[in-house]
């Protein structure tokens, strides 16, 4: 049974492209955009309540020009590219179905108009328009009616409703319309000025959109500025709308199909939304939703839903729900509707210039989804900050380098760009804030992200070289190295002044500096050679060359453990290591099929290498032997870069044409280490020891050991420590083996739960973080006076104009004021949609009526469905129903802020509020009304609620670190370690739960989850050691012994180390037992660790069935013996075949009966189904049958279809779902929910693999059975086995995922 080793964590998508319009589309629940090369999908997922990236496509080499989803078939959609190439992609399966070599151009637009669900239509720039049936392979037809313009073409679109009706886009201004069974109007609209009378050839029709719920009606926009409504029937302009500037642009438009009538357009020079009624030759409303301007905009028809509080939390993505994308100020709109309108429901699609994608919800005024701008192009490079290991630099295709942060996947530096390509990097090892940059246009370049300019430039290649590879000397910040297509490397002075020049016979793709001696340098030459140059010797000959490469070589690499240790990957697809001490490669390694680009070494462990290829893979080496350990092919396209941080050397960056950057986890090399911490075992079994050095880490066989700088750093520290060094072990490495999103988060909120606070509060990570309840209001207020200091007048827009019945209710307000009505006035203003007025003047009548009128304001608002309720709600101490207003509208961080807010409000005034409120309104002579102060209890409750709504969102999209600083924020403890074991983060939660001295079940559950990671590993000593660590682990102690398979004398060595008797030992002590019915349990289990297990699995069996033969049995009568039972070493076990069958039944029926308890609900079928499978295929004699599985299925899915509505029962189904209750039993609600691995929502371009347990796709980390065919989600192999330690496959195995 096997998985891959390295998981991916992290993914930071690409940016939309700036160069083709019709680059959006969307479909039902789904929207795409596309980047240059790529085109990426995402879905709406209803049980988180937001879009989720769904999957990348990116099989085009060239630049993508058009995509069109299909009407017909929501999981087509069409894609074509300045390659003249048309690929048909199937989004549900994530592969293409069909492709076209166009021969007569590059397609610009696409459509699926015609009546054949079969067929797309697409138009070069001359035409003609032709038709492809994709199902009958490369068979295209021109289409005999359009053909032959006058003028280019430049977009097409079908009728949504009139298959056949066609609108064609010029670059003279003109539309041409094809209507069937009529002849085509070619040029038959030219749209004009009123300045000149015409437009000049180059004022292109841009945009074309018909009216979706008409059939004559057509929208377009001539170049940018020029906004029609045309009837196609008569082919007139009916309407020429009016921008209110000469200087605005439009680029896109979109019809609303929810409002008829209704359109929206994009500013193009800034980020304005404007929304428009054709009744009106002006703008409605605006928006303005972005500093940038837009660059095409598409409205998506998903609705999301207005009640997740029902949801179940499964699995899901980054998105847009939380701090990281949008915050409390971010929700509302800069501008403020009119008065009295409201907004059509429409969520639009936005893409900006800068690359941004956004889904703006326009009846909300928030964003629904928000992805900050990213590369558009190939990325060719990747390095970590030297000092900062959440700082990762990366350099594109597209002229700009960013700076990420890792934690949030956002890019918090942009370089100006117009460099051309840049092809590499490399960090100052002193400034950290200075990148030099290699480029293909402007030699190279140092960038001070900072200041956000470049302060020095390299100028001394060859004019019009491209710069392949730059090299800050990390040893000597002096110099840089810059090599290129003018045969040199060259080594200059920070100010651009050549110090040398290493001339070659051919250009020079790679150079690296050695970390361990600053006047040596490497390079990699297209003449298949590495060359080594010593500084030192004034010499511009290399003083190595090393020759084996049967093609160029690119990236040279240093070893930063083993000085004189160099590799290279070449184009031969190839890596070869070479020793400096010797003069021939040392060591071979062959896998990649295509040329190798990106090479890393990993900074801590000797010998793990890792490198990328064109073949769209990345493969982990063993130096030792030139193993290959693992291949990752996630990447859809070439893999460029990759980068390791010392101070994180067990997170890798990669980089790809795909436009993606991926982050991995590698600590599935190094497991026995962090276990080994975990369980306190000797240094020498952890870091390299300084006697036997770094060669003993090279052996063959040798387990992992660690040998960096950084693990060195922590064991000198731990060293000159007092108290108790092992708690801060376990901090120092947790950090050292964690992953970037949470961690330090985490442990922030840890010491706040312990009372050390004083170092964490002033750390600013902190407080960007999740804050702990008694801190995020005084940190909230902070950050709102801070932007009050620098916040900006807003003006409101005009209104859609005066109704006579306003003026009417208006004068009868002005009349009723002046006559002392003061109620009657605010009546009349509440009803004109005045509520200022209104609530102003209201508590002059009663702080009860004004009261109950702030409350009718927030009840209005919700029902309008508006996030300006807040305040009314606030105010009206409405908490509660603007909590579950906010939660239910997936805005779980502000329903918190507004819990945690009532708490503090609660704990500060007390009563005093009241009574100052009651002084004041005396002075107002207005009598006070009696209170209704929420109880703190209660309080207290609402927060609990939102911090854990919260944390099950978190959990749901894959962060299962942040869903466990959402409980710590309230000092939950078990709900923190319970979302890190679903999370299958179980280092981290043995960790937290060590430190905070938890002595419940879930840190013994992490325990055992990884000793079993242990016997996977085979290294049962380990597992044994973590175990007798804790109390309350002898049963735990006793199978992990049962199930190990080693001779004897090695069984009787690790039943020695656990504490418990030999073989002969305990067969002698059941034996003593086996009479005392009272103690069948531990007679049972010294049989399993005697040399007589069979006995111990027949009496084991036998008691299982007389238990469940019994009335009112449970599952907690038999689940832990037979967990004992089935801990019975493989090999014997299969050779009871008999008793194998029933003890397979037995625990695929309690399996999923405790499945059922710990609501794994994707698992519980397949386990019934299992055991019925077990039963029909060897019909063992167990006290199941078929018809009672067959009930208890189908109640059991009658149950999570009504919910626990037992009204909705029959009696007969009544009587089996109370028996199914009471065999099911309860389970603490912290340790109940699903298992959501970690980022396994993420998408891949791996090998699709079905489940065998549902047939379904797998998506995330994949677990494959014994027979290394069949697969399951690890998600759903860690529920399996938790509660069923059997494979799928019925074969006697066990399935060990963890």
């Amino acid at each position: 049974m096997t998985m891959n080793a390295a998981r991916q964590i992290g993914l930071i998508a690409a940016g939309s492209q700036p160069w083709n319009p019709d680059i959006c589309a969307a479909n039902g629940d789904r929207f795409a955009y596309c980047a240059t090369l790529s085109i990426y999908i995402y879905e709406m997922d209803r049980r988180a309540n937001n879009f989720c990236l769904h999957s990348i496509m990116a099989e085009h080499k060239k630049t993508i020009t058009t995509i069109s989803w299909s009407p017909h078939n929501g999981n087509l959609i069409a894609s074509a590219s300045i390659a003249n190439k048309i690929i048909i992609w199937n989004v549900a399966e994530e592969n293409s179905v069909a492709q076209l070599d166009v021969t007569t151009g590059t397609p610009l637009s696409l459509g699926w108009g015609l009546p054949d669900k079969n067929s797309v239509m697409f138009i070069c720039s001359h035409g003609p328009l032709y038709v492809w049936t994709f199902t009958c392979g490369q068979s295209v037809v021109a289409h005999k009616d359009v053909q032959s313009f006058s003028a280019e073409i430049c977009q097409f679109r079908c009728h949504p409703m009139d298959p056949g009706k066609i609108a064609i886009g010029h670059v003279n201004g003109s539309i041409s319309f094809l209507c069937p069974g009529q002849r085509i109007l070619k040029h038959s609209v030219r749209i004009v000025t009123e300045d000149d009378g015409e437009l000049s050839d180059g004022c292109q029709i841009t945009c074309l959109e018909w009216d979706p719920l008409g059939v004559d009606y057509l929208l377009c926009v001539v170049a940018y500025e020029c906004i029609v409504l045309v009837d196609s029937s008569s082919t007139k302009i009916v309407t020429k709308f009016q921008l209110p500037s000469v200087a605005i642009s439009v680029r896109s438009l979109s019809w609303i199909s929810s409002a008829p009538g209704m359109f929206i357009t994009g500013d193009a020079n800034s980020g304005v939304l404007r929304l428009w009624n054709v009744s009106k030759a002006t703008a409605v409303e605006s928006f303005r939703i972005n500093k940038t301007g837009f660059h095409s905009t598409y409205v998506v028809t998903a609705e999301m839903s207005r009640d997740v509080s029902k949801t179940s939390y499964a699995h899901g993505d980054q998105c847009c729900q939380t701090d990281r994308l949008w915050s409390t100020s971010a929700t509302l709109s800069d501008a403020a509707s009119s008065k009295g309108s409201v907004l059509p429901v429409a969520k639009i699609l936005c893409l900006f210039a800068d690359g941004a994608v956004g889904l703006y919800d326009m009846r909300r005024k928030r964003w629904a989804f928000l992805r900050e701008k990213g590369h558009v192009e190939t990325i060719f490079d990747c390095k970590f900050s030297p000092d900062d290991p959440n700082f990762l630099a990366t350099a594109s295709f597209d002229g700009t380098i960013k700076v990420w942060d890792i934690q949030t996947l956002k890019a918090v530096y942009t370089s100006a760009g117009n460099e051309g390509i840049i092809y590499s990097l490399s960090w100052s090892p002193v400034e950290s804030h200075l990148i030099a940059a290699s480029t293909s246009r402007n030699g190279a370049f140092i960038w001070d992200m900072k200041k956000g300019k470049i302060t020095s430039r390299f100028q001394e290649h060859k004019q019009g070289s491209n710069i392949y590879t730059v090299a800050w000397n990390q040893k000597d910040a002096r110099r840089i190295a810059t090599a290129g297509s003018d045969c040199q490397c060259i080594v200059s002075t920070l100010d651009g002044r050549a110090i040398v020049r290493y001339r070659h016979a051919m250009a020079v793709y790679g150079c690296d500096w050695s970390p361990h001696n600053a006047d040596i340098i490497a390079t990699g030459c297209e003449d298949k050679n590495v060359r080594v140059f010593y500084l030192a010797t004034n010499s511009e000959n290399p003083v190595k060359v090393y020759s084996g490469h049967t093609a160029k070589v690119f990236h040279v690499r240093w070893s930063p453990l083993r000085e004189g240790i160099l590799v290279s990957g070449s184009d031969d697809c190839t890596i070869r290591m070479w020793d400096y001490t010797q003069d021939s490669c040392i060591r071979l390694f062959q896998g990649h099929t295509a040329p190798v680009r990106g090479i890393v070494w990993n900074p801590e462990i000797p010998y793990l290498l890792i490198s990328g290829s064109w073949d769209c893979s990345i493969r982990v080496w063993d130096t030792r032997d030139g193993a290959s350990l693992d291949r990752i092919s996630d990447h859809g396209a070439d893999v460029y870069g990759l980068s390791c941080h010392p101070k994180r050397p067990f997170l890798l960056a990669s980089c790809s044409r795909d436009t993606t950057v991926r982050l991995w986890s590698l600590l599935s090399f190094v497991h026995p280490l962090e276990i080994s911490i975990l369980a306190g075992q000797p240094w020498n079994e952890i870091l390299v020891s300084p006697v036997t050095g770094k060669e003993h880490a090279m052996h063959i066989g040798t387990p992992p050991l660690l040998a960096g700088k950084i693990s060195r750093d922590i064991k000198l520290d731990l060293d000159r420590s007092s108290g108790d060094t092992f708690r801060k072990s376990l901090v120092l490495f947790s950090k050292f083996f964690g992953k970037p999103e949470g961690c330090t988060n985490l442990w922030d909120l840890v010491n706040i739960n312990l009372g050390l606070e004083d170092n964490v509060l002033s750390s600013e990570s902190y407080r960007c973080g999740i804050v702990h309840s008694k801190h995020v209001v005084s940190f909230k207020l902070s950050e709102a006076q801070d932007l009050e200091l620098i916040r900006m007048s807003k003006f409101g827009r005009a209104g859609l104009g005066n109704q006579t019945r306003e003026d009417q209710l208006r004068t009868a307000a002005d009349l009723n004021i002046k006559l002392g009505n003061v109620q009657k006035y605010c009546e009349l203003q509440a009803e004109l949609g005045e509520w200022d007025k209104a609530l102003a003047i209201a508590p002059f009548v009663s702080l009860k009526y004004w009261n109950n009128l702030i409350r009718r304001r927030a009840h209005e608002l919700m029902e309008d469905d508006s996030s300006d309720v807040i305040p009314f709600a606030v105010a009206g101490r409405q908490t509660a129903l603007l909590v579950d207003f906010l939660s239910t509208r997936g805005l779980h961080n502000d329903a918190y802020l507004v819990a945690a807010g009532a708490g503090d409000r609660d704990e500060e005034n007390g009563s005093d509020d009241d009574d100052d409120c009651s002084k004041r309104l005396h002075e107002m002579h207005v009598a006070p009304p009696k209170s209704n102060k929420r109880t703190k209890d209660k309080t207290i409750s609402l927060l609990e609620r939102t911090s854990h709504d919260l944390a099950d969102w978190y959990l749901l999209n894959g962060s299962p670190v942040l869903a466990a600083c959402c409980h710590l924020s309230i000092d939950d403890h078990q709900g923190a370690l319970s979302k890190l074991i679903r999370g299958f983060e179980l280092e981290l939660a043995a960790a937290i739960g060590q430190v905070l001295e938890m002595t419940d079940g879930l840190l013994l559950v992490a325990i055992e989850l990884l000793s079993r990671r242990c016997e996977r590993l085979g290294r049962w000593e380990l597992g044994v050691c973590l175990l007798r660590r804790f109390h309350g682990t002898g049963r735990l102690l006793v199978r992990l012994c049962s199930r190990c398979a080693a001779p004897m004398s090695e069984v009787n060595q690790l039943h020695d180390l656990a504490g418990l008797p030999s073989l002969e030992e305990s067969a002698a002590m059941a034996e003593q037992l086996r009479s005392d019915e009272n103690k069948r349990l531990e007679c049972v289990e010294f049989y399993m660790i005697s040399s007589m297990p069979e006995v111990g699995l027949q009496l084991g069996i036998d008691e299982v069935k007389g238990r469940m033969a019994l009335v009112g049995w449970t599952v907690d009568d038999v689940f832990d013996l037979l967990q004992t039972i089935s801990a019975m070493q493989t090999e014997k076990l299969q050779k009871q075949s008999k008793r194998m069958s029933e003890l397979l039944v037995l625990c695929a029926y309690v399996g999923a009966l405790m499945a059922i308890r710990h609501r794994f609900d994707s698992v519980v079928l397949p386990l019934f189904t299992h055991a019925f499978f077990v039963i029909k295929r060897d019909g063992p004699d167990v006290p199941l049958s078929h018809s009672l599985i067959s009930r208890e299925m189908t109640i059991w899915e009658a149950t999570r279809l009504l919910g626990k509505n037992e009204t909705a029962f029959s009696s007969e189904q009544r009587v089996a779902y109370d028996e199914l209750l009471h065999k099911v039993g309860c389970c603490g609600e912290a340790s109940v929910g699903r298992v959501i691995v970690a980022a396994s929502n993420l998408p891949s371009h791996s090998d699709i693999n079905v489940s065998c347990l549902n047939n379904q796709r797998i998506k995330g980390p994949v677990f494959f059975l014994e027979d290394g065919l069949s697969a399951v989600s690890l998600s759903d192999a860690v529920m399996w086995a938790r509660v069923n330690p059997f494979s799928p496959l019925a074969s006697g195995m066990r399935i060990n995922p963890f």
